[in-house]
């Protein structure tokens, strides 16, 4: 089973190196048909991938907020007191924040109503621009040394800086024997920060990764 979750950030300011995660977060708000909100309705979070269930209620203003989810794919329902509840499919990806607004009808409590299929999601809770390389990339695009730092060059704005195979690149740039010089949006390559499953995992000399775990063991990153 892949548990591993890579995240290779490029360091504009220091304040947004600290909230990058592996986790993803949903928030959002639970309202009727009139479009007021439903206090202590209950949003469940089920992984389809463990069978995990999470439960969030709602405040007094009908908003909802489900921090540290792990990235996979999810069943969410909402219920609550006098409405039909609501079933939506989430797939949720490394880091990212989801705003969520889920609509009820009143109904009886075992009738219900399920839905399929989402709108692309746009990002609305922050201004990150990012990407990530999802498991098929990951398990399909062939890899030379299997380094998984290869497949951010399938990135728009991403590139090998100049001298990183030849060692031509100051030292503070790279580390031999890795493929370190990688610029991403026209920053330095030592302006990278990596994290595996949360957890630091940058070269604090040279801002490279430490460790570059097997691409069998990784979901996403």
């Amino acid at each position: 089973m892949r548990t591993l979750s890579l995240v290779l950030c490029a360091l504009v300011l220091s304040a947004v190196s600290l909230g990058q995660s592996n986790y993803a977060v949903v928030s959002g708000t639970v309202k009727d048909s009139q479009s007021l909100p439903v206090v202590h309705a209950t949003v469940a979070f089920k992984s389809l991938s463990t069978g995990a269930t999470r439960s969030v209620f709602t405040n007094g203003a009908g908003s909802f907020y489900a921090p540290a989810l792990l990235p996979d794919d999810y069943e969410v329902t909402t219920t609550a007191s006098g409405f039909a509840p609501v079933a939506q499919h989430l797939h949720l990806e490394v880091g990212q924040q989801l705003a969520l607004d889920v609509p009820l009808h009143v109904g009886v409590v075992k009738e219900g109503a399920e839905v399929s299929s989402t709108s692309e999601i746009l990002h609305t809770t922050d201004a990150a621009v990012g990407e990530v390389v999802e498991p098929k990339s990951i398990q399909e695009l062939p890899l030379n040394g299997r380094m998984l730092i290869d497949l951010v060059l399938t990135v728009p704005g991403a590139h090998v800086g100049f001298g990183a195979q030849t060692g031509e690149t100051n030292p503070l740039y790279w580390r031999p024997g890795q493929r370190s010089a990688v610029v991403i949006g026209g920053a330095r390559p030592n302006a990278n920060f990596f994290l595996l499953d949360g957890a630091t995992n940058t070269d604090p000399t040279f801002n490279t990764q430490n460790l570059s775990p097997s691409p069998d063991s990784v979901m996403e990153f």
